[in-house]
């Protein structure tokens, strides 16, 4: 029995949606009225959230000794503590799945950056608007979200350095298509996908990469705003390169590209090697970025050169476009469950047969680059 096998037959009981039989309770910490009032509104019209707040991190040590929370929604600029503080303490004393709320702008992007460093789990944007203003698809990833934390396993994270709405597949922002399987005169890529815990698993694959690695496309869950200033740290710490996806962008060797938050990114052939394509579009599998539509045009462009990897994540996203990229002969690893902080995507695409290897994420680096070579014969 292979690997893909044993996997797929060990988490073919497992439950495919979260229990949502006790109601989730959320604690806003946020010392806007305002925002606190649509977190609040948005989430209580939502079946299965409990919704308490507090001011400040003062007030919420206090009402977490009365109200244990599931789930932290946090913002960073506060009085008397600001949030990257009461973030430390959080996760040295008592670590609760925390979500950062920040804006978009300046500091308070590097700071939330330095959020997901300490122990934050995921970043949304603050809503600028009242309720009526807080649309639809924003509504949808915020309940995705704190569903997300709430199941992560908070202790798994370290330092990075001492429906209402429509469900839809790739098929509204790349039509499908028969890859050819021909690898011939056609350079090697690689493309990744995570979510929650994405963060620290990208850094953990990217650092291992050496500077003659195959081009890198990820898509990582994250907010518009936030994806520039996470590969601006991660090219700080890794020896390839990493730069946020821009339109046109040739794909090189040493490089790894991040899909922008709130953009499709998309690889695109151009001869024996690739552009990307970044456009807008409707979510698809709930999200924007989203690793199915990356996934299939790689498929489509890359065919058997490519390597597909996905990683820790809530949900089903990029679980069918890792398996039309093995349908398309490219050699395809999903992160094990004991190294994920959430085992939702790697889980679904083991459960649709998209998985050549199922690996911790300690030796997925190796992995990459192995076959990376093999298949350059």
């Amino acid at each position: 029995m292979n690997s893909f096998d044993k996997h797929r037959d060990s988490v073919a009981t497992i439950a495919t949606s979260a229990d949502n039989s006790r109601l989730l309770n959320v604690l806003v910490v946020d010392d806007s009225a305002i925002v606190r009032q649509v977190l609040v509104s948005v989430l209580s019209e939502q079946r299965g959230f409990c919704v308490n707040v507090a001011a400040d991190p003062l007030i919420a040590f206090d009402k977490m000794k009365k109200f244990l929370p599931d789930v932290i929604l946090l913002d960073l600029e506060m009085p008397r503590m600001d949030g990257l503080t009461f973030l430390e303490k959080l996760m040295s004393q008592n670590p609760v799945p925390v979500v950062v709320c920040s804006g978009l702008t300046g500091p308070r992007t590097e700071a939330a950056i330095r959020a997901l460093e300490i122990g934050a789990v995921d970043i949304i944007t603050k809503p600028k608007v009242g309720v009526r203003g807080f649309l639809e698809e924003s509504a949808v990833l915020l309940e995705d979200t704190v569903r997300a934390a709430a199941t992560a396993r908070v202790t798994k994270f370290r330092r990075l350095r001492k429906e209402r709405s429509s469900y839809h597949n790739a098929d509204v922002v790349i039509p499908p298509a028969v890859p050819s399987s021909s690898a011939q005169h056609r350079d090697k890529i690689i493309a990744v996908g995570a979510s929650t815990g994405g963060t620290e698993a990208l850094l953990q694959v990217f650092e291992q990469m050496p500077r003659d690695c195959p081009g890198i496309v990820a898509v990582q869950h994250m907010p518009e705003g936030f994806t520039a200033a996470f590969a601006k740290r991660l090219d700080g710490i890794c020896r390839i390169e990493v730069k946020e996806a821009a339109d046109g962008d040739k794909v090189l060797p040493g490089c790894a590209y991040i899909a922008p938050g709130n953009r499709h990114t998309l690889v695109r052939r151009l001869g024996s090697g690739y552009f990307l394509e970044v456009r807008d579009g409707s979510l698809v599998s709930r999200h924007r970025p989203s690793v199915n539509v990356l996934f299939r045009s790689v498929a489509q462009a890359a065919g058997a050169s490519a390597i597909g990897v996905l990683m820790t994540g809530m949900g089903d996203d990029g679980a069918d476009g890792l398996l039309e990229m093995k349908q398309a002969e490219a050699f395809t690893i999903a992160q094990d469950e004991a190294s994920c902080v959430v085992f939702g995507m790697p889980r679904e695409a083991i459960l649709r047969g998209a998985v050549n290897e199922v690996l911790p994420l300690s030796n997925i680096p190796s992995a990459i680059l192995r076959n990376s070579l093999a298949s350059k014969s």
